[in-house]
């Protein structure tokens, strides 16, 4: 596995950093961006301490292997991964060292501020507005659903892009009135196919790919894939071993940091403690598996 980088990467980068989001950083090259993906994981909005070891790689590696995977299907924002091309923003031999394999040399895209989400299971917040309203994101389901119930076919429920605090789930309709009924038309075809395509790469893997969701921008006038693709920060991954009806599914991230802060009584409004070694152990070998599973 790689070295980890548990906080930020500033300091061994030369070059502008223009956006530090929970995980990623974004440093301007001039054409093109560097992503770098840290250890650093987050929940209800709070950067947990310590990072998870290996987590960055992982999401990385999974990133390029999926990007790889699609690239038939839809172009996307990959320039390059090689730390050994960037000796002038990083010369430093350490550096690259810790950076290597966390990195992507990305097209300058125009993104567009639409989530787009692809549920082929009944779960998550989708299966709590079911539960309330017969709904996801305005949609009307078919009735007597059960939870983590697959859908006859895989919905498109997208979310209104918030730099600042949740994104906002909206309907299609809405969406349309945001960015056009022709993009919003593509955005939706092409998700489903992406969709549908990873899920029967995972099913054949013992896994199931429950949803996801994908950012999408602009390249010289031409539609791609950007940011990250069918990672566990973007996916949701059961395993087939595990898949049930009407029950809580354990899946395959961060689920023993929520299940040890759901047990913690921390408030979710204060900065909350560190994590237990035991979990922080835990959560990596959880990320270590589905990157086994997938690529291996």
């Amino acid at each position: 596995m790689a070295s980890n980088i548990l906080g930020s990467a500033a300091e061994l980068v030369k070059a502008p950093l223009v956006h530090k989001g929970k995980v990623r950083e974004l440093y301007d090259l001039g054409e093109n961006f560097l992503i770098v993906v840290t250890d650093r994981i987050s929940a209800f909005d709070y950067i947990l301490k310590p990072g998870v070891p290996d987590k960055g790689y992982v999401l990385n590696a999974l990133s390029k292997y999926w990007f790889g995977v699609t690239s038939g299907y839809m172009k996307n924002h990959i320039v390059h991964t090689d730390v050994d091309q960037l000796q002038d923003i990083i010369p430093d031999a350490d550096a690259r060292e810790l950076l290597r394999e966390r990195i992507i040399v990305a097209k300058k895209a125009e993104r567009i501020s639409i989530e787009c989400v692809v549920r082929g299971y009944i779960t998550g917040n989708g299966w709590r507005q079911y539960e309330q309203t017969g709904e996801i994101n305005g949609r009307k389901l078919p009735e007597g659903l059960r939870k983590n119930q697959r859908l006859e076919n895989p919905i498109f429920t997208p979310a209104a892009k918030n730099d600042v605090g949740h994104d906002e789930d909206i309907s299609v309709d809405q969406m349309a009135a945001l960015v056009g009924e022709q993009l919003t038309y593509e955005l939706q075809e092409k998700s489903i196919m992406l969709y549908t395509m990873a899920h029967a790469i995972c099913e054949q893997k013992g896994i199931i790919l429950a949803d996801t969701k994908f950012e999408f921008g602009f390249y010289a006038g031409e539609l791609i894939i950007i940011d990250e693709i069918f990672t566990p920060d973007s996916s949701r991954y059961w395993s087939q071993e595990k898949y049930a009806l009407d029950i809580e599914i354990d899946s395959m991230d961060k689920e023993p940091v929520r299940t040890y802060l759901a047990g913690s009584g921390w408030d979710k409004n204060s900065e909350p403690d560190e994590l237990p070694a035991s979990v922080v152990e835990e959560t990596s070998n959880r990320y270590k598996e589905i990157l086994h599973r997938l690529v291996d």
